[in-house]
């Protein structure tokens, strides 16, 4: 599994390596031969294409001196610059100079004349001028560091561009929220070390890092195994899918209630409660406004839950009476808010479910989404009145009116917000966007590294909500669950974008890819392998 650090994180770990007798230039020197090592494929291993490695004066340039010098030992090209002039004892320095490496200091270069030819002639750049320390809201980027790297952004926007290299992460991204400096070069791949930084997941950090490899650089595992923000990745998720018996019915995986829908948003339920079906859920039941009925009978999966509405909004008896449907009927997981609209009739719905939802009797876990969220922010401390485990799954509008902070706020520490309002409700908090937040209230979070315009479509969330609550059907914990959902959306949504194109994927086509997305959670089957080689003409034998 990829975790996920802070820069204080980071530090810390690296110290626990010194602490366990690993010399910091051994360190640097792993990190360097990584970063070599890439270089070094990305070029073909071609010695007559040239690289030019820019270096800053910290630990991120000395990586950046070690990929030189292990990149001109294997044979390339190799020139490297310096935005200021490193000290004379700096041993990698020392072994740079004493390999026969070039180097140019920007002291030197008042004209950046040397610069220009450099990354004019460079087939491959190696972005080494800042790492982790940076901070580029608290404090800009100046000086010659800033020329450089304005210069490194124009050759980006040649004909035929050189590769960039970042070395950890690109310079003037905060490694921390992902914030960038208006100069930091947009890289084709980042090499970053034993843990990924969180600011490479965040922000403008995730469309500037590009690919991103994580390297060991021989840190102990010990100290890293607890680290609670991870990359969200399907392997770790496979194993806490429930298993799945070939003598099992219906009832085994559970029922899950959608309660939502309006007259002016009947689709939005029909979405979710489709999702939940094709999640694998045994039962799904759709408990929506009778007025509507007839815009819901074609799904035949669902059974249905006509419930008592004013002017085509769910209201207070509506709750009642789906609470008297609750009582009995075995459901696992409820969602609450596909299509609700938000009026004083819904208010009073969601009122009057959440003060009885308590006492249902086999009812294991909450789905709170849309328009519920909506009321919620409404009534301070409402947490404090519903203990039953709860999803929440806000878009940045929706949390901001949760938390009452700015969008801009909420955006600029999506981590952060996550976190502290999952911590805060004792709810797992799905902060949907490109890159969406999984954040658990033990303090434990997941990131998604997708970031796809194709759900940037309306319906998309009731889609995710759906998959969410049928999943918490079949007995997955809320984190797992939301992880799960998450991942199976994003992956349903890049199948359907591949053939569709993003700008016309819509909600509903995401059903569509949702039973091949929903099918890679199960573990690879080799009586599958063996078949579909059979009937691809193959012999099975």
């Amino acid at each position: 599994m990829t975790k996920l650090v802070t820069t204080e994180q980071m530090r810390a770990l690296e110290r626990a390596a010194i602490e366990a007798g690993t010399p910091e230039r051994a360190l640097m020197a792993q990190a360097g031969l990584a970063v070599a090592q890439e270089a070094w494929l990305a070029l073909g291993m071609n010695e007559e294409a040239p690289v030019l490695v820019l270096c800053g004066p910290g630990n991120n340039g000395g990586d950046g001196l070690v990929a030189a010098r292990e990149l001109a030992n294997w044979g390339a090209t190799v020139g490297v610059y310096l935005t200021r002039a490193r000290a004379e004892d700096d041993p990698e320095w020392q072994a740079l100079h004493a390999a026969g490496v070039p180097a140019t200091n920007a002291e030197d270069d008042a004209d950046f004349e040397v610069l220009d030819r450099m990354l004019s002639r460079a087939a491959l750049i190696v972005d080494a001028v800042f790492g982790i320390g940076l901070r580029p809201t608290e404090r800009p980027i100046e000086g010659t560091p800033r020329e450089v790297l304005a210069r490194l952004q124009q050759a980006k926007g040649r004909v035929v561009p050189p590769q960039v290299i970042a070395v950890d992460l690109p310079s003037g991204v905060d490694a921390d929220t992902g914030a960038a400096d208006e100069v930091t070069p947009r890289a084709d791949q980042t090499v970053t070390f034993q843990c990924a930084k969180l600011g490479l997941f965040l922000g403008a950090g995730r469309a500037l890092a590009g690919r991103v490899e994580v390297i060991d650089i021989g840190i102990p595992a010990d100290a890293v195994r607890d680290l609670p923000v991870e990359e969200l990745k399907l392997r770790e998720l496979r194993a806490a899918v429930p298993k799945r018996s070939d003598d099992s019915n219906k009832g085994t995986f559970g029922r899950a209630v959608i309660a939502g829908g309006s007259r002016r948003y009947p689709g939005a339920v029909r979405l979710g409660a489709e999702a939940a079906a094709r999640s694998g859920c045994g039962l799904v039941t759709l408990a929506a406004p009778e007025s509507i009925q007839p815009l819901l009978v074609g799904l035949p999966d669902p059974t249905h839950e006509p419930l008592p509405s004013t002017e085509g909004h769910l209201d207070a008896e509506g709750a009642r009476a789906l609470l008297r449907a609750l009582h009995g009927a075995n459901a696992r997981a409820l969602l609450v808010g596909p299509g609700l609209g938000l009026t004083d009739a819904t208010r009073s719905f969601v009122q009057h479910l959440l003060a009885g939802i308590d006492a249902i009797e086999g009812l294991e876990a909450l789905v709170l989404d849309a328009d519920a969220l909506n009321v919620l922010a409404e009534e301070a401390a409402w947490w404090d009145r519903t203990p039953i485990p709860r999803v929440l799954t806000p878009h940045p509008g929706e949390m901001s009116r949760l938390t009452g902070l700015s969008v801009v706020d909420v955006q600029a520490r999506r981590l952060d917000i996550a976190l502290e309002y999952a911590e805060r409700t004792q709810s797992v908090v799905v902060l949907k966007g490109a890159g969406t937040v999984i954040a658990a209230p033990d303090g434990r979070a997941r990131i998604s590294d997708v970031a796809n315009s194709a759900l940037a479509h309306g319906g998309t969330g009731d889609v995710l909500a759906g998959l969410i609550v049928g999943l918490l059907a079949q007995g997955m914990t809320p984190f797992d669950a939301a992880s799960a959902a998450v991942w199976v959306h994003a992956e349903a949504a890049r199948q359907v974008s591949e053939v569709y194109g993003a700008p016309s994927t819509l909600a509903s086509d995401l059903l569509k890819a949702l039973p091949e997305a929903r099918k890679l959670l199960e573990p690879p089957s080799p009586r599958g392998d063996i078949m579909s080689r059979f009937e691809g003409g193959q012999s099975p034998i």
